[in-house]
């Protein structure tokens, strides 16, 4: 089996969603047999699993529909799905996205001219169900491809792309795992969103050999639903679980020291930066956010005491965030305030309430 894709579905039956997705990946040029689609069904409550038997049943040379009792958001799902690929390759799409038909051959035809283990490509963001063009998002750059290096690693950490607009070979995730010999695996992190962030950095150093193609060939649809569009507490949480885990990876698989300044950065903008000002917009209404975001910025100072002197900090991050975190890393009080009386000023001007 050339290639293995994962997808997890969770109520997507509505508006035609998953089959926009599904009819993507079954029209793949890829040779008859060569591929299977492993779709998971998160326990949905709607019936996507009756639109995925409809697809099995449709296409049972290259369509497996499974159904999990329980619900443990996309990094259980995957990791259903994982247990049972065969494939020497793995890829990864989310159920409301889509590719193009030769998505997949151009992804493998381009590892095996180069002996890569891992490719990559642009995407589109889009809102409308179509393959016209959107917004092209740059998910990698031709610096961080070739045969792997100290340097090239870097690059790729501090800009590591999605992890599913990606190809992995099958050891970077599962080594010499023996498909069928579980029902589930711990590859990702299950019940938080964010799982990829968790996991994608040590797939990163895994790598010996990385291509990229300069092409959206992946669809990523827009909507109100999308997790990246939703602001809760618990999405909060996870994104600061997923911050954590991220640290606890680069230790546990022994990298921390060699890309602590790249790890570090990669942890206060998830963990800190983007939570930080996407709890303190009035809109949001997060419960308790005062002492939510008191919490959070003492954390970040227990974790990383001098992240302000980071490098990639201090190049990157925006100079009025820059400038409101240094309020808070002195005084959580003074910041709150500040930054309400800010944004109550700037509603008065643009004349909103």
């Amino acid at each position: 089996m050339k290639l293995s894709v994962v997808v997890p579905v969770y109520n997507m039956a509505a508006d035609g969603k998953l089959e926009y997705c599904l009819d993507s990946l079954v029209s793949q040029t890829l040779e008859p047999g060569s591929y299977e689609i492993i779709a998971v069904d998160d326990c949905s409550t709607d019936n996507s699993y009756e639109i995925l038997k409809g697809y099995r049943d449709r296409y049972p040379d290259r369509f497996i529909a499974i159904h999990s009792e329980k619900n443990l958001h996309q990094g259980g799902a995957k990791n259903i799905g994982l247990a049972i690929a065969r494939g020497e390759w793995l890829g990864f799409i989310d159920a409301d996205d889509w590719i193009t038909p030769d998505y997949y051959e151009k992804l493998i035809k381009k590892a095996e001219e180069t002996g890569a283990d891992m490719v990559g490509c642009d995407y589109n963001l889009t809102h409308e169900h179509s393959f016209k063009v959107g917004q092209v998002v740059h998910n990698n750059n031709f610096e961080q491809t070739g045969v792997m290096d100290k340097e090239k690693y870097r690059k790729l950490l501090i800009e590591t792309g999605s992890l599913v607009v990606k190809i992995y070979r099958r050891s970077l995730i599962l080594g010499d795992y023996v498909p069928g010999t579980r029902e589930k695996l711990s590859v990702f992190p299950e019940n938080i969103f964010y799982e990829d962030n968790a996991v994608s950095n040590t797939w990163m150093i895994r790598s010996g050999h990385f291509e990229y193609i300069q092409e959206p060939m992946y669809f990523y649809y827009q909507h109100d639903a999308s997790t990246v569009h939703s602001i809760s507490r618990k999405n909060l949480e996870d994104r600061m679980a997923a911050g954590r885990m991220i640290v606890k990876e680069a230790k546990d698989n022994g990298y921390f020291e060699d890309y602590r300044q790249e790890i570090e950065f990669q942890y206060t903008v998830l963990f800190y930066v983007n939570t930080l000002f996407s709890a303190m917009p009035k809109k949001f209404k997060v419960p308790g956010c005062y002492s939510f975001t008191r919490a959070l910025g003492k954390e970040m100072k227990e974790t990383f005491p001098d992240f302000q002197k980071n490098p990639y900090y201090i190049e990157k991050i925006h100079p009025e965030e820059k400038k409101l975190i240094g309020f808070q890393m002195k005084s959580h009080l003074f910041f709150y305030i500040y930054y309400r009386l800010l944004w109550f000023y700037r509603d008065l001007r643009s004349g909103r309430k």
